[in-house]
């Protein structure tokens, strides 16, 4: 039976000597610092106990590997990102691996991702319920601390991947999703929102609708330009993603009937930067906000492949739109044909 010592007189022997030598190396060890240590899916356990050896979670990986062998607990181990102490025996080290204990949870925001994306994956991976991460994006506290006039931090919750410990609450995940946005916020942007009489609220508005605009990375300060030369002028700013914000649901296509949505964050219907950001913008669309291009665009119109027409005038705008539309139509007849 796994886990029982061996009825062979010899491999009983060699693991008495190796139990006697880990009571002596994990003796040695006693530092509390916890570490992480990622084990991909069908990694061989030697290959782990190297793993565990590099981030000096233990020392002698080959002495690991053969007293797990003798104690058959080396052929079954789960994969994921742990996170352990070297003061844990070894024996600990091998009832987690085999059981899963100290498996931290990971989750990974996309840019552009907003609350009503972010908070059940949050609470799915944290298995924690619904209402307390609601509870925690809510916090007035924390709102306060980001000078926000939002009921939530939307926008705040920087995309990325997280590792969070086990017990990890929804107000300790949020609240570390928030510290690296204050992390890679540069005080460079600040500076050029002064410039330009906007706040880093305002600032993270736009570059929220730039991250949920751009397709092709490259035209992050160019549409950055056309939101805020129409600022400048008092015209509005016209971005469907707000729209769709407002809808409160994904919409392939923007209709008529839905720019009536009666919303602060409804562009088309309100004049301005909507009351705050619409989703989660990486740091990309931020720089693009505080840096826009030098460029006089006040329009621009979306190819199939993500790209952007951009023009100054409407008529021009006009005529960009019938030339999108021609392209649609002739890239669907030769799909249609071969």
């Amino acid at each position: 039976m796994r886990g029982e010592l061996p009825s062979s007189p010899r491999k009983r022997g060699a693991l008495l000597a190796c139990t006697a030598a880990l009571a002596i190396l994990t003796a040695c060890g006693g530092d509390p610092t916890p570490r992480r240590v990622v084990i991909p899916p069908g990694t061989p356990f030697r290959t782990a106990a190297d793993s565990l050896a590099s981030r000096k979670v233990i020392r002698f990986p080959a002495l690991f590997a053969r007293y797990a062998s003798l104690t058959g607990r080396d052929r079954a181990i789960k994969a994921g990102t742990y996170q352990f102490a070297a003061s844990q025996s070894w024996g600990e080290l091998l009832d987690a691996l085999a059981g899963g204990r100290g498996l931290m949870a990971m989750i990974t925001i996309p840019e552009g991702w907003n609350l009503g994306k972010i908070m059940p994956q949050l609470a799915r991976v944290l298995e924690v319920p619904p209402e307390s991460v609601m509870a925690a994006v809510s916090d007035s506290a924390l709102r306060r601390r980001l000078n926000v006039p939002t009921p939530t931090v939307e926008g705040y919750l920087f995309p990325d991947t997280y590792a969070f410990a086990p017990g990890t609450t929804a107000r300790d995940a949020v609240a570390a999703m928030v510290d690296r946005f204050e992390q890679k916020w540069k005080p460079e942007w600040d500076e050029r929102g002064k410039v330009m009489a906007m706040t880093r609220h305002d600032l993270m508005s736009l570059a929220a609708i730039i991250e949920t605009e751009a397709r092709v990375p490259e035209e992050r300060p160019i549409i950055s330009a056309v939101y805020h030369n129409r600022l400048k002028i008092g015209m509005r700013l016209q971005a469907d993603p707000t729209v769709q914000y407002a809808l409160g649901k994904h919409v392939e296509r923007v209709l008529f009937k839905d720019l009536e949505v009666d919303s602060r964050y409804n562009t088309y219907k309100y004049a301005g930067l909507p009351p705050g950001p619409i989703a989660s913008p990486g740091a990309p669309s931020m720089d693009a906000a505080a840096n826009p291009a030098n460029v006089p665009w006040l329009y621009f119109v979306a190819h199939p492949d993500g790209h952007h027409e951009f023009r100054r005038t409407f008529r021009e705008h006009a005529e960009a739109i019938r030339a999108v539309k021609r392209a649609r139509t002739t890239a669907k007849r030769d799909s249609a044909d071969n």
